[in-house]
């Protein structure tokens, strides 16, 4: 009998994921953004590194400097990548700064649960959650960065965070 991931939809908790930061460091969402509001920024594909960047950097800036907020970027990785390890995260490395390691957090396996519960279209986007302080989803989105939709996103943080205190 094959089983498939529930959908995440908005109000419920996201359920763990676990991986490895940048800095060597096993780290399990959304128990490392306990308290916080975090946005969560998935990536399926190499190609997706873009959008989660671009959605990540803008959320840095308008948010990063408040202690009550956090963002972690997540690639999955799946197949035949995985043989790729040390290659891959030895890149990543390369490309993020070094304040940022902890943000990242690489998954290996799992990432078909993921595609079902994110109603994954085109790996090449980021899919984007936030996170309340008790880890459920406030509000999500699929998509390359757009300053149409960037708004929403500031909107929900803001509320989110209004809310938890």
């Amino acid at each position: 009998m094959l089983m498939f991931a529930a959908a995440l939809t908005v109000g419920t908790p996201m359920p763990k994921i676990e991986g490895e930061n940048l800095s060597g460091q096993k780290a399990v969402l959304p128990d490392v953004a306990k308290g916080k509001v975090t946005l969560v920024a998935m990536g399926f594909s190499y190609e997706s590194r873009r959008s989660v960047e671009a959605w990540t950097k803008r959320f840095r800036g308008d948010f990063g400097q408040n202690p009550d907020i956090a963002f972690f970027e997540v690639p999955m990785i799946s197949g035949m990548a995985r043989l790729a390890k040390l290659f891959i995260e030895s890149g990543m490395r390369r490309g993020t700064a070094k304040e940022d390691h902890d943000k990242v957090i690489t998954v290996y396996g799992g990432s078909a649960d993921w595609k079902d519960r994110l109603a994954v279209a085109d790996t090449d986007l980021a899919y984007l959650l936030l996170l309340d302080r008790e880890g459920r989803v406030r509000w999500r989105h699929a998509g390359v960065f757009d300053e149409k939709v960037w708004p929403e996103l500031k909107d929900a943080t803001s509320i989110t965070l209004q809310a938890g205190k």
